[in-house]
């Protein structure tokens, strides 16, 4: 019986990546060359210490082969793109802290543990497979011929392409397969870094811009870019769970209506999805499309010039508000070139975080305002990073009176919510509560906008990326929205050539352009 298993599990193992990159079944129907290959070795070697030695290196392959398109599944469904061995380990540390946001550092860390005991356990079931159906053949008369016939088998199926289900090769490599195609990935990925330093290293056209001419178009002017997180084209597209999304921005815009301002949407299309929200703020300050963690460190190493700096340049003071930074962050400075930066250490957030968010919208808001009114004179240029959207969504806070914000404490009776773990076993359950957090986050701009702003706002509101596909959907795109909100028609005056739509809601047939293409669109729009 435990020969069969083992048989069973040199069948079973190897299929086991394709079965995960291609998210079918039917790619365990096949014989496994890796297998073959390990068996006919230890049939050849004599020596136990090299047999252990084969077994185990077979194990170890299998095992990273699992790895990989384990890791490929997750890239994919979360962020839309397979893992990157030469990029992504700083993405995992990332996810890490997702998890032990949304679990506990108790929780998290055993589910770390228990995963990392998986691990270790298949591949040594998968060594021990190896190693017993090896001895076992070898101690048979037969057992040479049955492994011969297979590997024959197994090449006249190669060569004739045979197959038991359309696209499902008899003559399975599936393992070998993985790893090459993750080699493959990284071998391109150092192509694409060498190209994107080209263009880094090319000159940038807002070099030689006179400073006397940029942004004259926005002379006076409080000017916020507003990254709401996860606020992807889904949320504004007509679908059973985003009704309330809807309602939202249609009231959001009457309010705005009948305080004076005005609104043009369209879509930008994000170098990232389901997460790594940084790569689309330095795509949108940089104007050079950045889609992985290389290219960002890359990117900081360099003097570009961004599009806070530009307001610099031309005079405004200008301040990052980060409320989910635990850390100083010195790239704020030293390449974005923000005078200020406030993050959850000097925001005096005193209330519960609800799950990533470490302080609801509202509450960033307001501190946003007090910093601002309170911190010298001239226009100021700020962008804002809103994460009350940020998976996973649970608990969500709710609305509550400005006056009464106080330090956050007033938020305490509502960071109750029922458990990630729970609401992300219910496909239905997250659609609905990324739609409530999405509600929440433009409900807590549209009251600020209606207690506090004043005519010479200019807001710029975008989402960073898509949600997840458990929310987006398989054939989601990369698009986000993106709405300008201010009261001087002047300022729509400025941009009428970009065909963007009326209001804050943009419509299936909004124009879409690259996100590393608005920082000159915009700076070209407003300066002289």
């Amino acid at each position: 019986m435990l020969t069969l298993l083992a048989g069973a599990t040199l069948l079973v193992a190897p299929l086991v990546p394709g079965a995960l990159s291609r998210e079918s079944p039917q790619e365990f129907l096949g014989i496994p060359v890796e297998s073959v290959i390990i068996v006919l070795l230890l049939l050849i070697v004599v020596r136990a210490p090299l047999q252990v030695l084969a077994a185990a290196v077979f194990g170890a392959v299998v095992l990273a082969a699992v790895l990989v398109s384990s890791l490929d599944l997750a890239f994919r469904e979360t962020i839309d793109r397979p893992f990157n061995a030469a990029e992504d380990g700083g993405a995992l540390v990332d996810a890490f802290g997702v998890v032990q946001n949304a679990l506990g550092a108790v929780g998290a860390t055993t589910v770390l543990a228990g995963v990392g005991a998986l691990v270790v356990a298949f591949g040594a079931v998968v060594a021990l497979a190896a190693l017993r159906v090896g001895r076992r053949l070898s101690q048979r008369r037969r057992g040479r011929a049955a492994v011969a016939v297979v590997a024959t088998v197994w090449i006249v199926c190669s060569l004739v392409d045979a197959q038991l289900v359309s696209g499902a090769p008899v003559a399975a490599s599936r393992t070998g397969d993985t790893l090459v195609a993750s080699s493959a990935r990284v071998v391109a990925s150092m192509q694409e870094q060498r190209a994107f330093e080209r263009a880094l290293t090319s000159s940038d056209p807002l070099d030689d811009m006179p400073r006397a001419r940029l942004l004259t178009g926005l002379a006076g002017k409080d000017v916020v870019v507003a990254f709401v997180e996860s606020y992807g084209r889904v949320a504004v597209q007509p679908s059973p769970f985003t009704d309330g999304i809807a309602r939202t921005l249609d009231e959001g815009e009457t309010t705005l209506t009948r305080h004076g301002f005005a609104a043009r949407s369209a879509f930008l299309s994000s170098p990232t999805f389901g997460g790594v929200s940084w790569l689309a703020h330095a795509t949108l300050q940089s104007g050079v499309w950045v889609d992985s963690p290389r290219k960002y460190d890359r990117l900081l190493s360099q003097d570009r010039t961004t599009l806070t700096s530009v307001f610099e340049r031309a005079g405004w003071r200008t301040m990052a508000v980060v409320p989910s930074n635990e850390r100083g962050w010195e790239a704020g400075e030293s390449f974005y070139g923000f005078d200020t930066i406030l993050d959850a250490r000097s925001m005096g957030y005193r209330g519960p975080a609800f799950g990533y968010a470490r302080m609801p919208d509202q509450y960033t808001w307001k501190v946003f305002h007090d910093h601002a009114s309170d911190n010298g004179s001239g226009p100021l240029m700020t962008e804002i990073d809103f994460v009350s959207s940020h998976t996973p969504w649970t608990p969500l806070p709710r609305m509550v009176s400005w006056s009464d914000l106080g330090d956050g404490s007033v938020f305490a009776p509502q960071a109750a919510g029922e458990s990630a773990l729970a609401a992300w076993s219910d496909p239905e359950r997250v659609r609905a509560l990324y739609a409530e957090s999405v509600e929440y986050s433009l409900a807590a701009m549209f009251s600020y906008l209606e207690t506090f702003g004043h005519d010479d706002l200019v807001l710029i509101v975008l989402g960073d990326h898509q949600p997840a596909r458990i929310v987006s959907g398989p054939r989601a795109d990369h698009d986000v929205p993106i709405t300008i909100i201010a009261k001087d028609g002047a300022i729509f005056e400025s941009i009428q050539a970009w065909g963007w739509e009326e209001g804050v809601r943009p419509s299936e047939v909004a124009p879409v352009w690259r996100m590393d293409e608005f920082r000159d669109r915009f700076v070209d729009a407003f300066s002289g």
